[in-house]
């Protein structure tokens, strides 16, 4: 006979996907948000659920909680960090690259930029935009009044609007762009590889102080070109790669020598890559082998 599952178990497991996104585009991290999550968990075990009109709510309320605070004590560690800072690539499943409000907001490039806000802009932005989350639900889970999360709101969204970046390729154009950069690289084929890339290309490299990376963006696609081929991957007799959709979009896993050296995911402008983001940091490649359910809903 099968075990029953409570009702406090039913709830979370139900909404478990979109409060672990919710955590996700709050702190960049899996680890992160998997904590968040189990802290989450062992508030709701203890609530009495007569009380509580609408579980959904609720537990988005308390992952923002919780969300805020790991970030609020994240950024100090990330003030540390060796080099700059990416969000950990997670290998996600077709549906996500499908959904393109959910693509967009789990992109690389956009996660950059919600990188750039104060934390409770970052959650009144995330809960607002991406999760259509009301002001004054947001306003209890933050600690503010409904008044001040629509001025914080308007503000982070500005902020958001004069940084984010526009994705205008289709996805027939970006499997034809993703497959000759593969190519470039496979073959260290310095002049295609130039040909794929825009001219003003930014690539980001973190290597967490493990691998190693550039400390600063490289600007430029022939400095991208030169570090691609000298600075990053130039020591190793082989460089062969996987494409794989990070974060709702595609990118390749590069594999130096048969190992799984990093991710590297990429931004597409025009029919050329405008910007790459290159995680070799081995603390960040744990979620490459199963793909991760995120959802909106």
């Amino acid at each position: 006979m099968a075990e029953e599952t409570d009702p406090a178990t039913e709830a979370f497991v139900a909404h478990r996907n979109l409060l672990f996104t919710v955590a996700y585009e709050m702190l960049g991290s899996a680890a992160d948000a998997e904590d968040v999550l189990q802290e989450t968990w062992l508030r709701w075990a203890d609530v009495d659920l007569a009380h509580v009109e609408e579980p959904r709510a609720y537990l988005v309320r308390v992952t923002t909680r919780q969300a805020l605070n790991r970030l609020r004590s994240v950024q100090r560690r990330r003030e540390a960090y060796v080099g700059p800072w990416l969000p950990e690539p997670l290998l996600t499943t077709p549906d996500v690259a499908e959904d393109v409000e959910l693509a967009e907001s789990v992109s690389m490039a956009l996660m950059l930029v919600l990188e750039t806000l104060a934390p409770v802009e970052r959650a009144v932005f995330v809960l607002r935009e991406v999760f259509d989350v009301g002001y004054d639900e947001i306003a209890e889970a933050v600690g503010k009044t409904p008044a001040a999360v629509r001025q914080i709101a308007h503000r982070a969204r500005k902020h958001v609007d004069a940084r984010r970046p526009r994705m205008t390729v289709s996805a027939r154009e970006t499997r034809a762009v993703v497959a000759s950069f593969q190519q470039a690289l496979e073959s260290r084929d310095p002049q295609r590889l130039l040909d794929v890339l825009a001219p003003d290309v930014v690539l980001v490299s973190d290597g967490g102080g493990v691998k190693r990376a550039a400390l600063r963006p490289v600007v430029g696609a022939a400095k991208v070109s030169r570090f691609a081929f000298i600075g990053s991957v130039g020591f190793a007799t082989s460089i062969t790669c996987e494409p794989a959709v990070i974060n709702g979009a595609p990118a390749l896993l590069i594999l130096l020598d048969g190992e799984v050296d990093g991710v590297m995911a990429m931004r597409l402008e025009g029919g050329r890559i405008a910007g790459l983001y290159y995680v070799r940091n081995p603390e960040k490649l744990s979620r490459l082998t199963s793909s991760t359910p995120l959802t909106l809903h």
